[in-house]
């Protein structure tokens, strides 16, 4: 049985979550990850979009294979500067303004210049707003308090800040004793982690991979479209590593890998799923097969638009999935030995 670095992919995990990368602002995590394969001595290039491609030949370099994550995050950008100070904002992502309510972040302005802020109701004050708990979480009921002394929109402006300022949520990342990895925007650098320490074994174990094998790391899946291009034309395999969806009705855990066998888009390639599901059970790999209601993934886009590839799914189980999330080491490292067999195992076609 292969052997997982656990603590050093939880490391990884933790290094990549504090990285600010609101999708459209991800340069910064996308040269961390660069340096990293860079010192593997892993050839990679950049796409027009920003995002990192990096590939290891292998045997058979006419039939290949593609395996994504994706570095952005959910984020927002600065709608407004309101007249008393305070920012109104525009959410980048499909989330909710309650998962945000009471949040520290990071307001980058175009020059570079950071600030720091607290995302709250407007009518925040119980001692002042009777309805405060009742009052809709919405774009015009919330707003960012900069943490600057600052009271008018002019004396905002005055440091910098304009629409169109992107605004990062503060991780809060925390590795427990129990195993448990808690943080924000484990979708989808929880699964960058594991990729990223997958090739880093590869190299270091000298593993001659079956077949030519690109991995995109992606910097616009929440926003739909970060794995759809720079798909090579010998790709026959696209395999989407994001995150499993947990909640009532589903089978995901946090301690198993999960394999996606449907979402929004429709159902993923069957021999695939089949093939992914023979590696786990002969590998005693524990898994879970799932169907995510409201997801869609790089593979989907990829589907949608209109390369014809094998796709499919898998990741580790998150809890609280675009809000408060949390998963487990165990899960982690089942979700790093089923990728492991995987590259190096035969096409399903």
């Amino acid at each position: 049985m292969v052997q997982i670095n656990s603590e050093e992919t939880k490391k990884l995990i933790a290094d990549l979550v504090s990285i600010p990368s609101p999708s459209g602002n991800t340069n910064e995590v996308i040269s961390f990850v660069e340096k990293f394969l860079k010192e593997l001595q892993i050839d990679t290039y950049r796409n027009r979009k920003g995002g990192l491609i990096a590939t290891i030949v292998g045997q058979d370099t006419k039939k290949h294979r593609m395996l994504t994550a994706h570095v952005d995050t959910l984020g927002a950008m600065v709608k407004e500067v309101k007249a008393n100070g305070r920012l109104k904002i525009d959410l980048i992502g499909g989330f909710r303004y309650n998962s945000i309510e009471g949040e520290y972040c990071q307001i980058e302005t175009q020059n570079g210049k950071k600030y720091t802020g607290t995302i709250l109701m407007h009518q925040t004050s119980v001692h002042v707003y009777k309805e405060a708990g009742k009052l809709e979480r919405n774009q015009d009921n919330m707003e960012i308090r900069i943490d600057e002394k600052v009271r008018t929109a002019e004396e905002v402006r005055a440091l910098g800040i304009e629409v169109g300022d992107f605004v990062s949520f503060d991780p809060r990342v925390e590795l427990t004793p129990s195993g448990y990895i808690k943080s924000r925007h484990l979708d989808d650098k929880a699964s960058v982690g594991i990729l990223l320490q997958l090739i880093k074994q590869i190299k270091n174990e000298g593993i001659t991979l079956p077949y030519t094998t690109h991995f995109l790391i992606s910097n616009n899946e929440e926003i739909g479209y970060g794995g759809n291009s720079n798909i090579t034309p010998e790709t026959i395999e696209y395999l989407a590593v994001d995150m499993g969806a947990m909640g009532d009705g589903q089978s995901t855990d946090e301690y198993t890998v999960s394999i996606c066998v449907k979402d929004s888009s429709g159902p993923y390639h069957y021999e695939l799923r089949k093939h992914l599901v023979r590696i786990a059970e002969e590998n005693k790999i524990g898994y879970k097969l799932d169907i995510y209601p409201f997801y869609g993934s790089d593979a989907s886009a990829a589907i949608r638009s209109g390369h014809d590839i094998v796709h499919g799914l898998i990741g580790p189980g998150i809890d609280s999935s675009h809000a408060f999330e949390r998963t487990h080491v165990s899960s982690i490292e089942n979700t790093a030995k089923l990728l492991y067999y995987y590259v190096q195992s035969n096409l399903v076609i």
